[in-house]
């Protein structure tokens, strides 16, 4: 407890601290929960147009936070997670899925995932990258909370990204059925 005489600028200095520290607690949960899902990129097969190295590491940090976001979309059937990681098709076909989903009461948990991402096209102004994505993951279906289902997924996606004003959205995320 602060005392009425202690001098103020210890008190906001001891304010600072805590919301400095505050902060770096939030970051460092948001690192933990993103490190998560792990994502490789394979960008030597691009074409016609290599990716650059900086450009390589924002499509890993900004692929990894969709996904991050879709899964806590799908697990709390609420749209307010998607956070603009999502455009075009891609959005409009999440907002159906979590309608649908929240209609039916269940929803979905996105547990221990692995991306393997291969660039295969990378437009020459740099405004529209393909890639193909091997996903693994832990499949989840709960009802109430509780786990009615639960099954592991290897699917393939064809991904199509376009840069936003500060970020990497995915326009097309494409289920590729397997044989």
């Amino acid at each position: 407890m602060v005392s009425k005489s202690e001098p103020i600028h210890r008190r906001r200095r001891g304010a600072g601290i805590v919301a400095m520290l505050a902060i770096m607690f939030g970051v460092v949960s948001y690192c933990v929960a993103a490190d998560a899902i792990e994502v490789q990129l394979d960008t030597k097969e691009a074409k016609p147009r290599a990716v650059e190295a900086l450009t390589e590491r924002v499509i890993l940090r900004d692929y990894r936070f969709a996904w991050r976001n879709m899964a806590q979309a799908f697990e709390s059937n609420s749209l307010d997670a998607l956070q603009g990681s999502f455009a075009g098709d891609a959005s409009q076909w999440l907002r159906e899925s979590i309608l649908s989903q929240q209609r039916s009461g269940l929803s979905q948990r996105y547990t221990r995932q692995n991306h393997k991402l291969e660039t295969v096209f990378y437009a020459p102004e740099g405004d529209v990258l393909e890639l193909h994505d091997t996903a693994e993951y832990q499949l989840q279906f709960l009802d109430g909370g509780k786990i009615v289902g639960d099954q592991h997924v290897v699917q393939h996606f064809v991904v199509l990204m376009t840069p936003g004003a500060d970020h990497w959205v995915i326009r097309q995320l494409q289920a590729v059925p397997q044989f």
